[in-house]
């Protein structure tokens, strides 16, 4: 991909008028009508909270049953696997877009067993310009969870950090979260209040 074309498209998503955000809008509808339990996580669960940065695909938490109701509903009308036997993985077959579902249950970054887990949507998300997303202290909470064990997962950690320091994000919150990441909210919520050397003007 060009320099050009590269800074079209990050152009384009965040005016929210690119292929993911299309997406985005257009599964968020189907499971509304089918009436299947979801909330928009990951990535593109950043910019409803107020921070915005770019990604290539869509992942989404529902439960078991509404990964089995988006199978018979869903699958074989504008949605294929992404390949062969995939359940968890489709493809927006008028975008080209990555669908990617999580269930309730499974946990964050390595998928070993931890002391987070992803919540049931229906429990743990706020509705957002007409579209159901994972509420922000269990977004960060995910977000840690995965960071904090996983090496390769800096990218969540580097999410929270963003989110504490642009949303200037209490201390407080980190009462709202598992005990098994609190503790890490509050170094990244302390190391946070230190000003950039480029905030600076250095």
């Amino acid at each position: 991909m060009s320099y050009r074309e590269a800074l079209r498209r990050g152009s384009d998503f965040f005016m929210k008028r690119d292929i993911v955000n299309e997406t985005l809008s257009r599964l968020t509808k189907r499971l509304e009508e089918e009436q299947i339990p979801y909330a928009v996580i990951g990535g593109m669960a950043l910019p409803a909270h107020g921070f915005s940065r770019f990604t290539e695909d869509v992942d989404v938490l529902t439960t078991r049953e509404g990964l089995d109701a988006i199978h018979q509903r869903l699958v074989g009308r504008g949605y294929v696997p992404l390949f062969q036997g995939a359940r968890k993985a489709l493809r927006d077959t008028t975008t080209g877009v990555k669908v990617e579902f999580i269930m309730t249950g499974e946990y964050p970054g390595d998928g070993k067993p931890k002391p987070v887990a992803f919540p049931d949507p229906r429990n743990a998300s706020v509705e957002v310009e007409g579209y159901r997303v994972i509420a922000l202290p269990k977004l960060i909470e995910l977000k840690l969870a995965s960071g904090l064990d996983v090496a390769h997962r800096l990218r969540d950690l580097a999410d929270v950090q963003d989110l504490i320091r642009l949303l200037k994000l209490p201390r407080e919150l980190g009462d709202q979260l598992d005990p098994s990441v609190r503790d890490g909210y509050l170094r990244m919520w302390d190391a946070a209040q230190t000003p950039d050397v480029h905030e600076q003007g250095g």
